[in-house]
């Protein structure tokens, strides 16, 4: 699952509003759209928004390998 997958199954799954979480993160809805459907990249300052916006660690989308 693809970064943008899991942050908008966790949107979906809490029942948040796209548009709120957008604005939240300073992304216009349009560009968070866009990324949200996989057409354009989140860039890690895109994702610190994001997760400050949902009140989440970027943990929570992203998965590392331990050595």
């Amino acid at each position: 699952m693809k970064v943008y997958e899991r942050v908008w199954a966790y949107i979906d799954g809490n029942g948040l509003n796209p548009t709120v979480v957008a604005r939240e993160a300073g992304i216009s809805p349009g560009v968070f759209q866009a990324m949200m459907n996989g057409k354009r990249t989140i860039y890690a300052d895109d994702l610190r928004a994001i997760c400050y916006a949902l009140h989440v660690s970027p943990e929570t989308f992203i998965k590392l390998k331990s050595a």
